[in-house]
């Protein structure tokens, strides 16, 4: 039942008296609109998280199944498949994951974590629940270890005991391993935490227990009596079997590996440092850093392999973290770019008494994963098919596209795909388990990552999956040796120069803009095929306050700068031949904050370079960032805007159009009060990429133009010097471009190529183009820009525009579709022919039919008829926050608003009329990454960084959370377990081959009793009703549901059972008394009592 909202109803009537003004024809229109969306259109869920798992802490390997699991600080739980097999659950809890066991083809996984706590995971279902949780209140977690094919969990505690867990009921068993009981008289001291369990490989009933002062027991679990007891004088860090059961190896603290017969008690059978010098006299290698970690695995045709991690010596400094696998006589280190946190062998066999085969390693660092070859020479490794790089530089900013062209994809990829490097192992993926989800959703979808080192990387996206396309290195345009004297490169971002801030995509027409925090903007544009370069062509730009203008240089140093002549608008004459070089004035002005590349440039298929824009330094005082960007290929035109004003760059002729301070926008009519302040010298420029949210005001506050300009004609009025600098509370950056046709002038009755500026004080200004034609003359004739003024004032800055039809339909802007850049057979330039495309012509549109602008704001939306330029609806989305991300998308029931609010909530609003669809808090907390990586797109998708290393996908389409089950891939699939290995007739005969043991027997509660209760608590996961909804299909469901049942039916029966069993003894207690009363009573007579 929905619950009544007394504040939405007042809300309600709120928003109707304020969204219908008082001009007539509001009311009129409303009657036009037939709103398809309704709320029940809209439910908000996660769908997927791509990415490294964020601080990595553990993991497993189920070497039947081919499923690994990893582990995080944070409690995450990362499941991964065949490639498109992933999977992301997460611990309540947020504890570090310490260890992870699977129930090797079963289905399970047993997590402990730091606070203490062991949970089972069901895995058959696509969504993994915890079945139960086992919370220990006395003792500190440190080691588990499942065998296989076991049900008995060990777990190893920080006071040095060994507790038992079934892992069906989770159930403690009342047979405890005391440390005392395990060391005996063989210390005198506590042998500090269990570091290592495991059973002997050739008999169950032998368990080697592992304590971190270097004591290693063998117990026999039948006797309850330590069998042996094996001391060295270092700290035990781990320990592995031979298959044969017979030996045993330890790593130790000072870089040593001490190998045991499991008979031979006193010393160990030989002591090596891989990585010690060895002294000539004979004396003990010099100590090395801890081997962490060691693994001893067996073959039938050759050597054994001893593989660890660590152990190098100390005077390595600088030296990369290092595994070794030694084979045999050689010795092989292979370097590593992160920290080791992990690493595992993965073996032909599951069964530890059988020869292991080792085939591959699989290495957990820090900030990847790497898996080696170990069947071919050099120890190759493989190409990792999953989406784990997207944090090979942080990401910056990011764009998310649903329903792109459909040869996009192909085209990116064809490109992309000669990127690869070489040098993989010739071999398959060894993680191949599971299966792909039966995904009915199928449109392109395109990520792009824009990041810290200027590469922007291109991601397919479709159907839940993620996999890198392309990648474009935008730093290659400029000289990476920067000299000491270079004015710019002190001063701006220095540490990220290249760092991507805003992107700008066409996708029908391929065409790329991107702007970088160091003031620049480039132009790409897409080719199939490979070309130099010779000179990169260069536009600079001087963006700056009018407030010092009689001391800065007037004209000169500046060849590509825009000229005005009265009566005409700003353009330059032609393409510049050479790039423009910087004139050294004495006050570093005309100075980029980067220097372009002087020697030609090899530019391969894919993106290329068209032209660069450059702000360069003005009277000493550098570029401020760029705020905002757009393209449109139709009309051949960039436009970029800082704190300062907006240039336009005509990128067909390589020309500046338009430079103009942000007060010149207004014209005649600016609404603010702006009080003219004094220039400071060389300010630093605003923010770094930490501030980096689509129309910061934090940008530094000034309002440039050039300086070389005369005034333009078309203004209505000139302003003065000493008005033109805004004070500090009211400075005005420019936020949000969007070009269209539309009527640029009230009462206007022809459409005409518009450029919408919104601004940081949530003003819409407009601006129109006049395009020459196209073909040989758009190459010539000049593009002329005059502001028309403002057409509407938010509250808060502008962050999105679209423009609807008459019917309510979405109007794209116009574009031109993709052609090759690069020359044609006949040696021509291809010149493509300039048409608009839109969904509805624009030109047919009759002359009584109108456009309705949208506009949104950190804080509201309206939505404005067109050409009569009435408010129709307007609706205040929030009071107390403020919107970081919003976008007009297009849903496949029709149109509207999404937008992500700084609080946490993601809202939707109906168009054109504004009516709230969805408004849901989704999430408590959000950081800087989040604002600045938070997008929708179309068909209700959204994405964001979740982590430094994370993409999580959310959709807000109802359509999309009903099929999102079937697109789940499923992570177990019914494999065979492989035979056990035949112990062979002789070992039969003689005795020797594997022992098994009959754990229930010892471990029961009929034989070991029950455990303390105080020592741990048992907590039934919601597995149990989670579960059931995601395994709600096919029989696997129906089983799992009637097991769970089953299971809490059996609980219920347990507690029954337990308080028939107390009232029964107490019963029994008291029948006892009472008999021994009457036997007391007996012989007595009346008067002894």
């Amino acid at each position: 039942m929905k619950k009544f909202n007394i504040r939405k109803v007042l809300d309600g009537l709120k928003e109707v008296s304020s969204s219908t003004p008082s001009v007539q024809v509001g009311p009129q229109e409303n009657h036009l609109f037939h709103e398809t969306l309704q709320s029940d259109h809209f439910q908000l869920c996660k769908t997927v998280r791509h990415g490294f798992p964020y601080q990595p802490s553990s993991m497993a390997f189920d070497p039947v199944q081919k499923i690994l699991a990893i582990g995080t600080q944070s409690g995450a739980l990362r499941l991964f498949g065949r490639p498109g097999v992933e999977c992301y659950c997460q611990h309540e809890s947020g504890a570090a994951v310490i260890q992870l066991q699977f129930l090797i083809n079963e289905g399970a996984l047993v997590s402990a974590l730091a606070d203490d706590s062991v949970h089972l995971w069901n895995l058959r279902q696509k969504r993994p629940a915890i079945l139960h949780s086992l919370k220990f209140s006395r003792e500190r977690i440190t080691f588990c270890h499942l065998p296989f094919q076991s049900k008995w969990l060990y777990i190893g505690t920080e006071r040095g005991n060994v507790h038992i867990v079934n892992v069906e009921s989770f159930m403690l068993s009342g047979y405890v391993i005391m440390w005392n009981k395990a060391i005996e008289l063989s210390s005198k001291a506590h042998p500090g935490p269990v570091v290592h369990i495991s059973d002997n490989p050739m008999d169950e009933g032998k368990l080697i227990i592992g304590f971190e002062s270097g004591i290693v027991v063998l117990w026999d679990l039948k006797s309850k009596k330590a069998d042996y007891r094996y001391a060295h004088d270092e700290a035990i860090h781990s320990v592995a079997w031979h298959h044969e059961g017979k030996q045993f190896i330890c790593s130790h603290s000072d870089g040593t590996l001490t190998t045991w017969n499991v008979r031979g008690q006193g010393r160990p059978i030989q002591t090596i440092t891989p990585h010690g010098k060895q002294p000539k006299d004979g004396k003990k290698p010099e100590p090395c850093k801890p081997i962490l970690k060691v693994e001893y695995k067996t073959t039938r045709t050759g050597e054994p392999f001893i593989i660890f991690s660590g152990g190098l010596s100390y005077d390595t400094v600088g030296r990369r973290p290092c595994l070794t696998v030694m084979h045999g006589k050689s010795t092989a280190v292979l370097e590593m770019d992160y920290p080791i946190v992990d690493f595992l062998t993965l073996c032909e066999t599951p069964y530890p008494n059988d020869f292991q085969e080792p085939y591959a390693v699989v290495v957990l660092l820090e900030k990847d994963l790497v898996v080696i070859d170990l069947a071919q020479n050099g120890y190759p490794i493989f190409e990792n098919p999953y989406p784990l790089t997207i944090h090979e530089s942080p990401v910056t900013c990011c764009e998310y596209f649903a329903d792109c062209p459909v040869d996009l994809i192909p085209a990116l990829y064809s490109v992309g795909s000669r990127q690869k490097r070489q040098g993989y192992s010739k071999k398959e993926w060894p993680v191949s388990g599971g299966n792909w989800g039966q995904g009915t959703l199928s449109y392109p979808e395109i990520i792009i990552t824009g990041h810290a080192d200027g590469t922007v990387k291109f991601w397919d996206a479709s159907a839940i999956m993620l996999q890198v396309l392309y990648k474009l290195k935008t730093a290659k345009v400029f000289d990476r040796n920067r000299s000491k004297e270079d004015k710019g490169s002190t001063e701006v971002s220095d540490e990220d120069p290249f760092a991507i801030q805003i992107m700008a995509w066409c996708p029908e027409s391929r065409m790329l803009c991107v702007a970088g925090v160091s003031a620049n903007v480039i132009v790409y544009r897409f080719s199939k095929l490979e070309v130099t370069t010779e000179v990169v062509q260069l536009l600079e730009v001087r963006m700056q306050s009018e407030l010092n203008e009689t001391d800065s240089p007037d004209g000169g140093g500046e060849p590509t700068s825009a000229h005005h002549t009265p009566g005409a608008s700003p353009h330059t004459s032609g393409p510049p031949s050479q790039p423009s070089t910087s004139s050294n004035n004495s006050d570093g002005g005309n100075m980029p904050c980067l220097k372009v590349r002087s020697t030609p440039l090899k530019q391969s298929a894919g993106y290329q370079v068209d032209l660069v824009v450059q702000l360069v330094w003005v009277s000493g005082e550098p570029p401020q960032q760029i705020t905002s960007l757009a393209l449109n290929s139709s009309y051949g035109l960039v436009v970029f805007g800082n704190s300062n004003g907006v240039a336009v760059v005509d990128y067909i002729q390589k020309t500046v159009v338009l430079n103009l301070g942000t007060v010149e926008l207004y014209g005649s009519n600016d609404p603010y009060q702006r009080q003219p302040r004094s220039p400071r010298k060389s300010r630093q420029p605003s923010g770094g990429l930490c501030d980096i949210n689509e129309g910061s005001a934090t940008s530094e506050d000034r309002c440039k133009s050039p300086t070389s300009d005369h005034r333009d004609n078309s203004f209505s009025r000139s302003r003065s010097s000493s008005v033109t600098s805004i004070d500090k509370e009211a400075r005005e950056a420019i936020s949000f471009f969007h070009f269209c046709e539309t009527f640029a002038r009230k009462g206007d009755s022809t459409l005409t190529p518009c450029l919408f500026v919104g601004t940081s004080l949530g003003t819409v200004l407009v601006l129109v183009l006049t395009l020459p034609p196209a073909g040989e003359q758009r190459q010539l004739q000049p593009v002329i820009i005059s502001p028309v003024g403002m057409l509407v004032r938010l509250k808060g800055s502008v962050l999105r525009m679209a423009f609807l039809d008459s019917s309510g339909s979405l109007l794209p802007p116009s574009y031109d579709p993709w052609y090759e850049p690069n020359v044609t057979t006949d040696g021509e330039e291809k010149v493509p022919k300039r048409r608009p495309v839109s969904v509805s012509p624009s030109t047919s549109q009759e002359l009584s039919e109108s456009q309705y602008t949208v506009v949104c704001s950190e804080k509201q939306a309206k939505v404005i008829s067109l050409p009569s330029q009435t408010c129709i609806y307007k609706h205040n989305i929030t009071e107390t926050s403020f919107i970081l991300r919003a976008d007009v998308v297009q849903m496949s029931q029709g149109v509207c608003v999404a937008c992500f609010c700084a609080n946490g909530h993601i809202k939707t609003l109906s168009l054109p009329g504004l009516r709230p669809l969805m408004d849901v808090n989704y999430l408590p907390l959000t950081d800087m990454r989040i604002a600045r990586t938070f997008c929708f797109t179309n068909l209700g998708q959204a994405m964001y960084l979740c982590s430094p290393t994370e993409i999580q996908r959310i959709t807000y389409s109802q359509e999309t959370c009903e099929n999102l089950q079937e697109m789940l891939g499923e992570l177990f699939t019914p494999v065979e377990t492989p035979e056990a290995p035949n112990r062979g007739f002789f070992k039969g005969l003689f005795g020797g081959g594997a022992q098994s043991l009959d754990r229930e027997e010892l471990f029961g509660e009929l034989a070991a009793g029950k455990a303390s209760r105080s020592l741990a608590q048992h907590i039934p996961g919601p597995g149990g009703i989670e579960g059931m909804k995601g395994a709600a299909s096919g029989v696997v469901g129906d089983l799992a549901r009637a097991r769970i049942a089953l299971d809490e039916r059996g609980q219920k029966l347990g507690e029954l059972e337990e308080r028939t069993a107390a009232m029964m003894a107490s019963a029994d207690s008291f029948s006892k008394h009472a008999h021994e009363m009457m036997l007391k009573c007996k012989d007595k007579k009346w008067y002894q009592f």
